[in-house]
């Protein structure tokens, strides 16, 4: 796919999830290109540009209305859900006999086709749709800058709490991904593969919290936690299986699992990744989090 490649026009699009970190740049990406854009939200919150749509994966009533004339999805699975496949899947089966032909599903680099929770959506979606595609993103940059728990430990501790050890990840940055999501949504052909999204180099935490007490000025520090303390924190914020499945992660990541860095983003967009400290002082221009860290 080239960048010269978006088709000359297409039908209205459905951004489920359009208030949150990608769906919410997804859209204004789309809108600022001269799309159609339907934004689905369980507050049908108004969003610049589009259609505000109430949404909730939970609420099948809600679904007809958010899907009429629109030929394409960009579909954000329930967050915190251990098995996404039992509302997303029945959705993405109703969403073709609309008439949607293009279905872009946001996954994890840390899930493979087939694997739990959304790998079971996206082995499941090249059987629904002709024109799809899976994005697979490393941690977002902007955990460390926006609400996530990292972001607020950094405000108000200065401290970043993992099991991961010296392991690195190659974060990247939420603009990124929905710059390849608009692509892959907006394209003549769609890509019809998944695509594991990165920045362009991998850190480890301690390099995390390096660049973020250089470019705020406050002192940042990595705390290395064990599998078995990071999974306690995180059960005292979240159900238990969720937190243990956080943790799990955060030991795969010790292991080298997502120590790597791919040329999605470029290929996709005709620009170079973003990387880590460009982040974090463009959020910080942006007044996100710069009253603190």
């Amino acid at each position: 796919m080239t960048t010269t490649d978006a088709a000359p026009a297409i039908g209205t699009t459905l951004v489920i999830g359009a208030t949150g970190t990608t769906g919410s740049r997804t859209c204004a990406r789309l809108t600022a290109a001269g799309h159609t854009v339907r934004a689905a939200g369980r507050r049908a919150t108004p969003v610049p540009g589009a259609d505000a749509v109430a949404f909730d994966w939970y609420e099948p009533a809600t679904h007809a209305a958010a899907l009429a004339g629109t030929d394409r999805v960009y579909v954000v699975p329930p967050v915190g859900d251990p098995d996404p496949a039992a509302v997303v899947l029945p959705f993405l089966r109703r969403a073709r006999a609309a008439g949607v032909r293009r279905a872009v599903l946001l996954s994890a680099s840390s899930v493979a086709e087939g694997g739990p929770a959304v790998g079971r959506v996206h082995a499941a979606l090249p059987g629904i749709f002709d024109e799809w595609a899976v994005l697979r993103p490393s941690w977002f940059m902007q955990n460390f800058t926006g609400g996530h728990l990292h972001a607020r430990s950094i405000r108000t501790e200065g401290v970043i709490r993992t099991a991961t050890g010296t392991g690195r990840v190659g974060f990247v940055d939420a603009e990124d991904i929905a710059a390849v999501a608009v692509r892959a949504l907006t394209a003549v052909r769609a890509p019809d593969t998944d695509l594991v999204l990165t920045g362009p180099e991998a850190l480890g935490y301690d390099d995390v919290a390096a660049i973020l007490t250089e470019v705020t000025g406050a002192p940042v520090t990595h705390r290395s936690l064990s599998h078995a303390e990071m999974r306690e924190r995180l059960a005292g914020l979240m159900p238990a299986g969720f937190a243990t499945m956080l943790a799990d992660m955060d030991r795969a990541i010790a292991a080298g699992a997502e120590d790597r860095v791919t040329d999605s983003v470029p290929r996709f967009t005709g620009r170079p990744a973003t990387g880590f400290r460009a982040v974090v002082e463009r959020e910080r221009a942006r007044g996100a989090g710069a009253d603190a860290r």
